[in-house]
């Protein structure tokens, strides 16, 4: 029988209402049950919208709520750690978005928090669930392109006006595309290349978006411990450039277009030396399989697709990326 999951949405958020609360629904004998939001018309508002029974002004009012079993966090990236810490310790499972803190230090206390109470602790890295990016994995574990020697994402987009907020003027909120969309990028190809980033250098940009100490626009590089070298662009500010994602090898290319992104969309191409072969992918919704994972997570049956551990990981990429752009040095990974 598929796990019975009543959730709590910490944060009346854009991606809640688009895509997770629609993911949740998809799952058998899952329900939303509250949200939570400061403003209380914002929340009863929400609420309304997508027949949710309760809203809440107060977190500790929703977590004592013994119709919550989990809770989806998708606040401003500050909160994270402490509504994190608050469900573990109200024995709530939590499917939290990217990044899971500021530091380093506080991702890693939100992971041992959620061990210690118990709890599944998810990162909601969505592009991992990609059709596409599965098929990719596969074909370079399979040895179709041989050894993998370099790798190129290009991640560079417009962010809507809707969302130009908090991400472009609040560097107090983890604000900024590096830890918006870098550490997305960090993730996907850890899942690609079964490899860790060693070290990062990176120039940022602030063109016409970010204030203060933000970028809105960055080019990076990253090792990976198996040799690998990747090349990332990532922006806020570009509008018609399309996403994509290679793996360049010893024996084939993977090029892949249009992968980067929320939909399940996006096309393959397998380069070698017989000439260039299209891939079938069987599409699928990212984040209804993110979803389905965690249920079998809590019911004890395998891993969530993007662990609390992959959230520690991929933010030290980010991290790191986000001092060798400020320090003009090459930087190395800390992952203690």
């Amino acid at each position: 029988m598929a796990q019975s999951l009543r959730w709590g949405l910490i944060g009346a958020s854009t991606i809640a209402r688009e895509w997770v609360i629609d993911a949740i629904r998809a799952q058998p004998r899952n329900e939303v049950v509250a949200v939570l939001s400061t403003d209380a018309q914002r929340g009863a508002d929400f609420a309304h919208e997508r027949g949710i029974p309760s809203s809440y002004t107060e977190l500790s009012a929703l977590l004592a709520n013994p119709a919550v079993d989990a809770v989806y966090i998708s606040t401003t990236n500050e909160l994270h750690k402490g509504q994190t810490l608050a469900a573990a310790a109200a024995g709530k499972h939590v499917l939290c978005e990217k990044p899971l803190a500021l530091s380093f230090a506080d991702a890693r206390e939100m992971v041992a928090a959620c061990s210690k109470a118990g709890v599944v602790l998810a990162t909601n890295h969505h592009l991992r669930n990609a059709a596409t990016h599965r098929k990719i994995r596969e074909l370079i574990r399979s040895g179709a392109i041989g050894k993998p020697l370099f790798a190129r994402v290009f991640h560079a987009v417009y962010l809507p006006p809707h969302l130009q907020g908090w991400r472009l003027h609040k560097p107090e909120a983890g604000g900024g595309v590096i830890l918006d969309i870098t550490c997305h990028d960090a993730d996907t190809l850890r899942f690609l290349l079964a490899a860790e980033v060693v070290e990062a250098v990176a120039l940022s940009q602030q063109a016409e978006l970010a204030s203060g100490q933000l970028e809105d626009g960055v080019m990076a590089v990253l090792r990976f411990d198996n040799g690998v070298l990747a090349q990332l662009h990532d922006a806020f500010t570009v509008k018609h450039a399309g996403t994509g994602l290679e793996v360049h090898g010893t024996e084939g290319s993977v090029v892949a277009r249009n992968v980067m992104t929320q939909r399940p969309a996006g096309e393959i191409v397998l380069r070698n030396a017989t000439g260039e072969t299209a891939v079938a992918v069987e599409h699928e919704n990212l984040y209804v399989r993110a979803v389905r994972a965690f249920n079998a997570a809590v019911a004890g049956q395998g891993q969530p697709a993007a662990s609390g551990e992959d959230g520690v990981k991929s933010l030290a990429v980010a991290l790191a990326v986000q001092e060798a752009a400020r320090s003009g040095r090459r930087i190395a990974v800390r992952y203690q």
